[in-house]
């Protein structure tokens, strides 16, 4: 009986662990005909004007220097253009540069939050993990033939709005393809040899 008993719960565990792994293996997914992608629905977001207020980040070689200014889209010359608070020319990426381009969203503690978590005052721990803003990033992937310099230059813009306006302007304009949230230059024969 006891015998019995063993050989039944081996039995029973070998089963359920055939059945779990048969359970896990890959399966084939179909393609509604009627389902329709909901990026293709979705109307594009507006032209963005010639000039943007943006903040430098940094990633461009040379420039390691947090500024204020505006981003400018020079058609005529084929490239972004980021000028100080007076209008100064400080940095370019030409479009044919670019590589991809993409909105990098972060959530980040506000100084005055840090400030007020480390106040002895119960409950103030909470502060910093309750206060979070969200900041948006311009962020492009680059590579330059002429100067052989590459990186990922990053600027930050004001909102939401204007984040996808001036996204879907840059990659209009260089030549980009979408891919999910981001685009991309597709690389041509003569570039992935």
């Amino acid at each position: 009986m006891l015998i019995t008993l063993r050989l039944s719960g081996a039995i029973l565990v070998v089963t359920l662990i055939a059945g779990t792994i048969a359970a896990q293996r890959p399966r084939a997914t179909t393609q509604d005909p009627n389902a329709t992608d909901v990026s293709t629905n979705m109307p594009p977001p507006a032209p963005a004007p010639a000039s943007v207020n943006a903040k430098y980040e940094g990633g461009v070689f040379g420039y390691t220097k947090k500024m204020t200014g505006t981003l400018n889209f020079e058609d005529e010359s084929r490239r972004l253009v980021f000028r100080d608070k007076t209008g100064k020319e400080i940095l370019f990426v030409p479009y044919d540069a670019i590589n991809g381009a993409f909105n990098d969203i972060k959530k980040v503690q506000p100084a005055a939050a840090t400030v007020a978590q480390n106040a002895p005052i119960p409950g103030a721990g909470l502060a910093g993990s309750l206060i979070k803003t969200t900041v948006r990033y311009l962020s492009l992937q680059y590579s330059d033939e002429d100067s052989r310099v590459s990186g990922i230059a990053a600027f930050k813009l004001d909102n939401q709005e204007i984040m996808d306006s001036v996204l879907y302007t840059l990659a209009n304009k260089a030549g980009l393809t979408p891919r999910g949230q981001i685009y991309v230059r597709k690389a041509t024969k003569e570039t992935s040899k």
